[in-house]
């Protein structure tokens, strides 16, 4: 990643005005993760402000959750990570109002990157969309403690 520019990132900073998690974002989506086994897990149910087309959620919108998923499944490991590659697959539109379930995990770590997927459901089950992706380390826990 030549072409990356260097970055200061402040990774003890609070997360609130992410848009994706931050809880004082005004037009963020405000998610809340929890552990769940060796993931993470959220809900969320999108709202008219979250449409491409007429009653359709936006696929931007869709990727987003899930790459902030994936963030979280590895901030829960212990690594402080931004998103180098992502693939998502989008297996049906989502409506709104249709209240999702999104679940993510590493699936290999190694010093400088991680592999994770995350996936996304209806409440019934109903596969929505699923997403791979590549993180690049910025820290690890054994990096801050010393």
């Amino acid at each position: 990643m030549i072409n990356w520019p260097k970055l200061s990132i402040d990774i003890d900073k609070d997360f609130d005005m992410c848009f994706a998690c931050g809880q004082k974002n005004p037009i963020g989506l405000k998610l809340k993760f929890t552990q769940e086994g060796k993931g993470v897990r959220t809900e969320f149910t999108p709202g008219e402000s979250h449409q491409g087309w007429s009653g359709v959620i936006h696929g931007g919108i869709i990727s987003c959750i899930l790459d902030e998923a994936m963030s979280y499944a590895a901030l829960f490991a212990g690594v402080s990570s931004l998103t180098a590659r992502m693939q998502t697959r989008f297996k049906r539109p989502v409506q709104v109002g249709e209240h999702l379930v999104i679940t993510a995990r590493v699936t290999k770590k190694t010093r400088r990157l991680l592999e994770t997927e995350a996936e996304m459901h209806l409440r019934d089950g109903t596969p929505v969309a699923d997403s791979a992706a590549t993180m690049f380390t910025i820290s690890q826990e054994e990096d801050i403690k010393g």
